[in-house]
């Protein structure tokens, strides 16, 4: 089936989302959680024109060719694109007030924006020339970069004081 690649991968990264989300505790400082809710708003940006791109070049139909698979139906691709999309959109103010669930969503955009800047000149590479999504990816790639070090930022431990005394830890 041609959407198992996909379906294998997008699994991954949630997986890995899901695991970000429950380990690093939200930061109750709110200016952190805005600038990690103005990074998921633009990288928001990044990622529909990736999407466009990826939509005017025929990903879903290059991906599995180049994978031995049947085309993924337009409507399905574009479906699944758009649903994410407006979910990354819904998830920016639940940044700003702590939301888990915008985090996991965001957490799935940055690790997919980095995958995204890599895999499609890598898929490049293996076409022997452009592959859909090519020009746009460094762009979403660094969007997902700046994604994630703001959430890291927004899900660090706070330090309320000095743990002075011996040596270590």
């Amino acid at each position: 089936m041609s959407m198992l690649p996909s379906v294998f991968v997008l699994s991954a990264l949630a997986l890995v989302a899901l695991v970000l989300t429950r380990a690093r505790p939200i930061s109750g400082n709110m200016a952190i959680r805005r600038d990690a809710a103005h990074s998921l708003a633009l990288a928001i940006g990044a990622q529909g024109a990736h999407f466009a791109e990826e939509a005017a070049t025929g990903l879903h139909e290059q991906l599995p060719a180049l994978l031995g698979q049947s085309a993924m139906p337009f409507a399905v691709f574009v479906l699944f694109n758009v649903a994410w999309l407006a979910i990354w959109a819904a998830s920016v103010p639940g940044l700003r007030s702590g939301r888990p669930a915008a985090f996991f969503a965001a957490w799935f955009l940055a690790i997919a924006g980095l995958f995204n800047g890599v895999a499609h000149p890598l898929l490049a590479v293996a076409a022997g020339g452009y592959f859909p999504g090519l020009v746009s990816s460094p762009v979403i790639g660094v969007a997902g970069a700046l994604v994630l070090i703001r959430l890291r930022r927004a899900t660090q431990r706070e330090v309320s004081g000095f743990r002075g005394g011996g040596v270590g830890p």
